[in-house]
């Protein structure tokens, strides 16, 4: 089954070469090798240098003590992004049938071109007859039909198009079975972070609720307090309890992404703080709407309808049909020969009707390329609105709103420790650290999520990658 998938994606990358011949790509700024593929030659493209390092990431994130979070064990066991895309492009059924849907194209794209098989008849007249009973017998008469007006080749460069639709169809699924299994990948992280996080507010609570039982019998503290802290307790371990029962669901649904419905159960590697491009809305509209194979698709469309248009109008050329044959009269005994020729005369039937709807489909195959163009368009601004907020969201918790929870945090204990103020102040603080902590979460799975849709509109195999730095453009001095 590997050997079929490499041997699958260098098949396609060679015919979509040869066969559908796409549009100038636009030039992309970043070039990168690809690990081979259909899309081995599509390079990212659509970013933008951004103010600071490209290199940096997002701010590390602090717990409540001001240590990082717990993250996963650097020799954790368990499948990569990677490993799924391996996985789905090797063991997903919907790319074998994609692929059969080819080589059916491609059956009927040969059956269309064939020839018609000449004719071979026997007839005999006048049997019976008083001078001759044997009657008169023509055998054999053969007869072929002489097809006229490029009518065959018209036919099959029609259906050599299906094919490449078909083929362009590999290739959409391929990418959409890519962002299906990023975007449930990207869930399952977060879902585990999610429990992580949770469990380590456990573990804070638990301590809190100790302490203010600790300072409620020494008369230092109120009950309200400790009610306040068994709440936020309970909360956590709400939350807890259905985050991991959400947990396998989703590991499920990833795993139906993949294909491979036997998929063990185990944990997930990734990693939420790997850091994304900037990308320009603009430059990536034009580089998707430049290299997606649904538009390329909609444009062979529209070949399509073209020589099908062109079929319809040389069907009232009429076809020749020429026939001969051996004649044994019995009646005189004598041995002749018969030659025919036969064409229909288009005088009432013209192919009106069909010439008239291959117009119509014509003009619905050229609507189809800006249906195509306005659904990427809009299914790429969706995507990146939900991202750009995300990240905006992501690096403002990071860089400002939890460094102050977690400083607001601190002070507020130092202030009670000192007296000065009421151990309320110390709950709602932690509070803030740990509503943040998992808003800051909630935004990171969030624009990857997102950023999986983008990844998938601009036909990565490889993602994500770092973004490599971008050398400053050299200033015009002015005259």
């Amino acid at each position: 089954m590997r050997a079929f998938s490499k041997s699958l994606a260098f098949g396609l990358t060679a015919l979509i070469i040869a066969g559908c011949t796409t549009p100038p790509r636009p030039p992309a700024p970043a070039t990168r090798a690809a690990s081979g593929g259909i899309a081995s030659s599509v390079v990212q493209a659509g970013y933008f240098a951004a103010d600071t390092d490209p290199g940096e990431g997002l701010p590390t994130q602090k717990g409540p003590g001001g240590g990082p979070p717990a993250s996963p064990p650097a020799k954790a066991i368990g499948l990569g992004l990677q490993d799924l895309i391996n996985l789905t492009v090797e063991r997903h059924p919907r790319l074998a049938q994609v692929a059969w849907a080819v080589e059916t194209a491609r059956g009927r794209a040969l059956q269309v071109g064939l020839y018609p098989n000449p004719t071979l008849s026997v007839t005999g007249d006048e049997l019976g007859d008083r001078t001759g009973p044997g009657g008169i017998w023509t055998a054999p008469y053969f007869s072929q039909e002489i097809v006229t007006g490029n009518k065959l080749g018209l036919s099959k460069a029609a259906a050599l198009k299906e094919v490449d639709q078909a083929t362009l169809g590999i290739v959409s699924e391929r990418y959409r079975l890519f962002t299906d299994v990023r975007q449930n990948f990207f869930e399952v992280v977060t879902l585990q972070r999610r429990a992580e996080v949770l469990g380590e507010l456990i573990g804070l609570a638990e301590k809190s609720v100790e302490n203010a039982n600790k300072l409620l019998k020494a008369k230092e503290g109120s009950e309200l307090d400790v009610v306040q802290l068994e709440v936020d307790l309970e909360r956590y371990r709400a939350d807890l309890e259905a985050t991991n029962r959400t947990l396998p669901a989703a590991y499920r649904r990833l795993a139906a992404s993949v294909g491979v419905q036997d998929l063990p159960d185990s944990a997930v590697v990734g990693d939420l703080d790997t850091p994304l491009p900037d990308y320009d809305l603009e430059r990536l509209r034009v580089y998707v709407l430049g290299i997606h194979p649904e538009v390329r698709s909609a444009q062979v469309g529209v070949e399509r309808a073209q020589l099908l248009l062109r079929r319809a109008a040389v069907e009232p050329i009429p076809n020749v049909t020429l026939g001969t044959g051996y004649v044994r009269q019995n009646q005189n005994r004598s041995d002749d020969w018969v030659i025919a020729a036969s064409i229909p005369v288009p005088l009432f039937n013209r192919n009106q009707g069909n010439v008239f709807a291959a117009k119509a489909q014509v003009g619905e195959a050229v609507n189809a390329v800006g249906r195509a163009q306005n659904d990427l368009v809009g299914r790429l601004a969706s995507s990146f609105a939900t991202y750009a907020a995300a990240r905006k969201r992501a690096e403002k918790y990071k860089s400002a709103i939890l460094p102050r929870a977690e400083q607001s945090y601190q002070l507020s204990l130092k202030a009670y420790q000192g007296g000065q103020f009421e151990y309320l102040r110390v709950l709602q603080a932690q509070r803030a650290v740990a509503e943040a902590r998992l808003e800051y979460l909630r935004s990171l799975g969030e624009m990857w999520r997102s950023a999986s849709e983008i990844a998938g509109l601009m036909l990565e195999d490889q993602w994500p990658l770092a973004l490599a730095p971008v050398a400053p453009t050299p200033e015009r001095k002015q005259p």
